[in-house]
């Protein structure tokens, strides 16, 4: 039986890789009896919709310009981050 922080970690973890089938089964067992961590989970996920929402709605818009110099700082720092 997972506890409550393996089974937040798994939710966090499903977000950039794939479960194992074991993985999958303990998670969702737990959410079966797991209110707050079925509520983390809904959370999640709403955070996820809003983000790319926002990245959208970003990327049409045609008002926003960066400097060159802050696009440079931008890409640094995302390709600092693997």
């Amino acid at each position: 039986m997972l506890t409550c922080k393996q089974a937040s970690q798994l939710v966090s973890q499903s977000l950039d890789r794939p479960l194992s089938w074991r993985e999958l089964v303990q998670l969702r067992f737990h959410l079966l009896i797991c209110n707050a961590c079925r509520h983390f989970k809904q959370q999640l996920n709403q955070l996820l919709i809003a983000i790319e929402q926002l990245k959208n709605e970003t990327v049409l818009d045609q008002t926003i310009q960066l400097s060159t110099d802050a696009k440079t700082k931008i890409l640094q720092v995302i390709e600092s981050n693997p």
